[in-house]
């Protein structure tokens, strides 16, 4: 790409010549925001939180060691016995205290089936009962157990995490290259700001400097008889609004000043100075492009997958939640009471369990149906506005190109325009001072000339910022004709 240099010259009055002064460029302020400021790191935060998301997704799907167990759990209740008396020949019922203590620990290794749902689990169980009243121990081991656990026609949480987590956690990374263009625009509107301010400063310490010497000029005139009072008077009011707009302008300058640094979180800058960009580069964009590359870069597409997902997640949901429900369980393993620890691992015996539970509604007065329903319209009605919005997203992003391709030849045009202002000043200003023009016209001059640098500076700040949004639009560098990236997982460390 073409760049095409505008003039230095023009600049110049920009900023003032401070003997050791640190420069400050807009693409070095830039970079020191996206890396210091408080919106970068709330950015960064922000990603955090999705990519611990995601690690806490994908540490779901490995296998889990467990271990769970009961400590101390004593038990107090009154017991009723039956025995039966031969003499009497009658049941004789007494009552009696039983109290007892139960200890349990279970080891065991769980792992999730994504695929179906269900869950397998490699399990070892110790267990110990100790009835106090008649100080009997007895300990229960289960070596070894393996189960299994499958939901028939249950909502699979995993299997849409799976679709979903991977989405989300691509999502936060585009976002956050996105935020780091939201800030390059922030600080180039606030780094314009400064320029503006700077401009109007020194330019009414330039208007001050001629108003006082030419009313002293124009007092010898008076004095000689070659001007009117109202000429002098006119130069004198000048002068004083001159003054007044040097102070205005330099609180101004204070503020826009400390705003700029407080936004890249900089807290010593005295002495800076900023180096205006002092070129615009001659680019011009396709739309078709434009709108390949937001469609492969950003967030755009990864967003509507995800909402699409989400409804049909909806509706999987509830239609699940319909009808029978059932789930099939299973376990084998080896088992084994004693009245001994030892003997309780000393030829165990099989264990095999195998269940299926189910529970249906009778009437539920249609709660489950409409359930369905609403997640059906919900899904339907996301799919007809995406529909939309994607014809709105594409006449968007038309309407950025078809403006920023202005804007190279605007930048020209106020550079020039600004040339011609200050050429026609200098003239009116010699004019003046050889009593040919009065102070209106020189006024108009310059309040020309103020027009012509303010309008510069805008629509300098107008093409950057455009540039920056289009580079968020697309998160490609159309300067360097690269993708934008950040080294992830350097902000994780």
């Amino acid at each position: 790409m073409k760049k095409h240099y505008l003039g230095i010259i023009s600049f110049l009055w920009l900023s003032a010549s401070v003997a050791n002064a640190q420069k400050l460029t807009l693409d070095q302020a830039i970079r020191i925001a996206q890396e210091n400021s408080y919106y970068a790191q709330v950015a960064q935060y922000q990603y955090l939180a999705s990519y611990w998301t995601y690690r806490s997704y994908k540490a779901a799907l490995k296998p889990a060691v467990n271990l769970r167990g009961t400590l101390g759990n004593f038990q107090h209740v009154l017991q009723e016995t039956a025995t039966y008396d031969e003499k009497t020949e009658r049941i004789e019922t007494k009552s009696g205290n039983m109290n007892t203590m139960s200890n349990n620990m279970t080891l065991s290794i769980d792992q999730k089936i994504v695929a179906t749902g269900g869950s397998v689990s490699l399990r070892s169980c110790l267990r110990r009962l100790d009835e106090l009243d008649k100080k009997l121990t007895t300990w229960t081991s289960d070596p070894l157990l393996i189960s299994y656990d499958q939901p028939i026609r249950k909502y699979n949480e995993l299997k849409w995490q799976k679709k979903t987590a991977p989405l989300a956690y691509q999502i936060a990374q585009r976002k956050y290259l996105a935020s780091m263009q939201d800030i390059a625009m922030s600080v180039t509107s606030l780094f314009f700001n400064v320029l503006r301010a700077q401009s109007n400063l020194k330019q009414s310490m330039a208007t001050q400097a001629e108003r006082d010497s030419m009313l002293v000029y124009a007092q010898r005139r008076l004095a000689l008889g070659t001007t009117t009072k109202s000429q002098v008077l006119q130069l004198e009011l000048s002068a004083i609004n001159a003054r007044v707009s040097v102070k205005e302008y330099q609180l101004d300058l204070d503020d826009k000043i400390y705003q700029f640094f407080s936004y890249l979180h900089v807290k010593d800058y005295e002495g800076a100075e900023l180096v205006p960009p002092y070129y615009v580069p001659e680019v011009i964009l396709s739309a078709e492009e434009v709108l390949a590359k937001a469609l492969e870069n950003t967030s755009h597409s990864l967003e509507k997958r995800s909402e699409m997902l989400s409804a049909e997640q909806d509706l999987a949901l509830a239609k699940s939640n319909r009808g029978v429900q059932m789930s099939f369980s299973s376990q084998l393993g080896l088992n084994k009471k004693a009245s001994t620890l030892h003997g309780a691992y000393i030829n165990p015996q099989n264990d095999e369990v195998v269940s299926l539970s189910l529970s249906m509604p009778i009437f539920d007065w249609g709660v489950s149906r409409g359930k369905v329903k609403m997640a059906q319209a919900r899904l339907d009605m996301v799919r007809t506005q995406q529909e939309q919005d994607e014809l709105d997203y594409r006449q968007e992003l038309s309407k950025k190109v078809f403006q920023f391709n202005m804007q190279p030849s605007q930048c020209r045009d106020a550079l020039r325009a600004e040339e011609i202002a200050n050429e026609n000043y200098a003239i009116v200003r010699r004019r003046f001072e050889a009593g040919t023009v009065t102070v209106t016209d020189l006024n108009n001059a310059q309040q020309d000339l103020e027009s012509a640098r303010a309008k510069y500076i805008s629509q300098l700040q107008t093409f950057w910022y455009d540039y920056y949004s289009l580079q968020k639009s697309t998160l490609y560098d159309w300067i360097s004709g690269t993708d934008l990236s950040v080294d992830f997982e350097s902000l994780t460390q």
